[in-house]
């Protein structure tokens, strides 16, 4: 509360990133653990924490608009992805989370990760596929763009702030200038950051390093 305020809104992933098939291991938002490390779990098991209703990427939240963002995961509108399953609704569509906090202009805390956890680049997939196959209707979904080359050049453009929370390095950024700024450079050229496309060497390297705060 001291860092958002109390009409602040946190959110979480609560993923269900089991191997095999994850629609058999979800036995729904109370009880299903969060498999994206012990402060998302810890979090989802906080009295008053809400979680989204989807097998693999369910989203849990806190503050006085937590059941606005994370209600309605079970609707298919908008964006088709690969990862959609019935009964469940649309990963990245309309009324899933994270299409929400793209649309409030939310923000991202990359709490000691790196680019490889950045789950806002399967929205930048699902938008461009989605855009592709207006035009071609048999348009194969291109997963994964290489997050880390990507990361590096975000990193590039300093529109983020480094720093730290305790001992762990930290990015911080607007959401939807990060989305926007992704969609728009994998939709001029995908080939450049598709790490199965031939043109793999015109990456931009590894993925930056840590440059300590700006």
């Amino acid at each position: 509360e001291a860092a958002v305020g109390p009409q602040g809104l946190v959110l979480m992933p609560s993923f269900n990133l089991t191997e095999g098939d994850r629609t058999a291991t979800w036995k729904g938002i109370a009880t299903t653990p969060a498999t994206t490390g012990w402060l998302t779990e810890y979090f989802r098991r906080m009295s008053g924490t809400l979680r989204s209703d989807h097998y693999s990427h369910s989203v849990a939240a806190r503050g006085p608009r937590a059941a606005e963002f994370v209600g309605g995961h079970l609707r298919r509108e908008g964006a088709r992805s690969i990862w959609d399953r019935e009964p469940w609704g649309y990963t990245y569509g309309s009324a899933s989370p994270f299409q929400k906090m793209y649309n409030a202009n939310g923000k991202i805390l990359m709490l000691g990760v790196d680019y490889h956890t950045a789950t806002f680049i399967h929205l930048v997939e699902t938008l461009h596929w989605n855009r592709r196959i207006v035009q071609e209707p048999a348009a194969p979904f291109r997963a994964p763009f290489t997050r880390k080359w990507l990361g590096a050049w975000w990193d590039s453009l300093g529109r983020l702030v480094f720093g730290k929370v305790g001992d762990a390095n930290c990015r911080l950024f607007a959401i939807r200038d990060f989305v926007d700024t992704l969609l728009a450079a994998v939709d001029a050229d995908p080939d450049r950051w598709d790490k199965w496309s031939p043109r793999y060497a015109d990456h931009p390297g590894p993925e930056s390093g840590f440059p300590g705060p700006l």
